[in-house]
């Protein structure tokens, strides 16, 4: 078979095409492709192969599973990515291997995909619970960009994810506190040794991972500035410290004089402490926020006392999220620049800040246009 040729199987058609002998064994190579329902298709499937092979991007068969590529390319991800995204790609394969792995990587397609994204939506969650949109459309993500390196290596002719409609997700809703409801919450909770962190978190739209990360190195409180440069994450439960979350993330602060009190009053209490914890004290972090023997808090043990935090002072039970949407939210309604709020965020650009943010907009423009007119017809 010098070129090509067209066969019939079970009442489908196929195609193969010769790739000549392996420059290693000297055994002849061939790709193949069945499934088509006309010989019409499978010509013009044999004439798209043929032209391929003339420019070199042909693929020669292989046995490899969907799941023996993904072991082997999230192997090869771990020395170039952090280890948290790394983490998290892991899990996202590992539950979709569930109903990938066993199928032949180059036969696997769209239809394959898009069914195992259905099963996962349906019951791919723990104890065969639905799983969320946004959690299926991660997982999308992540196997598309497995897939794209094994097409750009020449593993597989195509991606079939490219073509797959990947679940959509409904954004979180963004509940918000007023400031009245802020105030009321610090009133509530003076003295309590965990406030001055929700203070920064409401105060700067700081993420949660940035503030437990924050060490007092990395904060001026004559200056009124602290400098974003580690956060304190969880990997599979594990505290783990990394670095900022983008290029913008790594950025420096001001601080308002109230929240620079709070920190002051935090830092007496924390040398009080210090001074009766003595050598049990754990000095090997310089952390702003740490319990009461020097160490880290756990990200998630802070997010859940302030869901109970908000109950006992009978707020509305806010995502601890949430008081960073709080924060740009009355920053927006006071009158600050988006670009000044959306460099305080880390946001990658204003447009960002200006999407998440587009309920609070109308009322800028409101206020905008009486602003002109004010100064235009006095």
């Amino acid at each position: 078979m010098a070129r090509g040729s067209v066969f019939k199987r079970n009442g489908r058609y196929g195609i193969r095409v010769d790739l000549g002998p392996d420059p290693k064994t000297g055994k002849r190579r061939q790709s193949s492709r069945q499934g088509f329902r006309t010989k019409r298709e499978a010509e013009a499937a044999l004439d798209e192969a043929l032209g391929s092979k003339r420019e070199g991007t042909l693929v020669g068969r292989s046995s490899s599973t969907v799941g023996a590529y993904l072991d082997e390319w999230i192997a090869g991800e771990r020395f170039r990515l952090k280890e948290t995204t790394w983490a998290s790609y892991e899990i996202a394969l590992n539950r979709i291997k569930r109903h990938l792995a066993h199928i032949k990587l180059q036969a696997l397609t769209p239809l394959d995909v898009e069914r195992a994204y259905r099963e996962l939506s349906e019951s791919g969650g723990q104890t065969g619970k639905p799983l969320a949109a946004k959690t299926v459309r991660n997982t999308h993500i992540v196997l598309r960009k497995a897939l794209a390196d094994a097409e750009r290596l020449g593993v597989i002719q195509r991606n079939p994810t490219a073509v797959v409609r990947a679940p959509t997700s409904e954004p979180v809703e963004q509940r918000t506190w007023t400031s009245e409801d802020l105030r009321a919450f610090f009133e509530f909770y003076a003295d309590d040794r965990l406030l001055p962190i929700y203070v920064l978190l409401s105060t700067t739209g700081m993420r949660r991972g940035e503030v437990l990360g924050l060490r007092w190195r990395d904060v001026d409180l004559d200056a009124r500035e602290l400098r974003v440069v580690q956060t304190l994450t969880t990997v599979r439960y594990a505290p783990v410290f990394s670095t900022p979350k983008t290029k913008r993330s790594r950025r420096a602060l001001y601080l308002d004089v109230q929240t620079v009190a709070v920190l002051r009053a935090h830092r007496r209490r924390q040398r009080e402490e210090r001074l009766r914890a003595g050598q049990a004290w754990d000095t090997t972090f310089d952390l702003v926020f740490t319990d009461e023997l020097g160490g880290a808090h756990h990200p998630e043990r802070i997010t859940r006392e302030f869901g109970l935090m908000a109950e006992r002072a009978c707020l509305e039970r806010i995502r601890l999220h949430d008081l960073r949407h709080t924060y740009a939210t009355l920053a927006l309604k006071a009158g600050i620049h988006p670009k000044v709020v959306s460099d305080r965020l880390g946001h990658a650009t204003v447009g960002i800040t200006l999407d998440l943010y587009s309920h609070v907009t109308p009322a800028l423009g409101r206020d905008a246009a009486d602003s002109v007119a004010a100064a235009i017809f006095g």
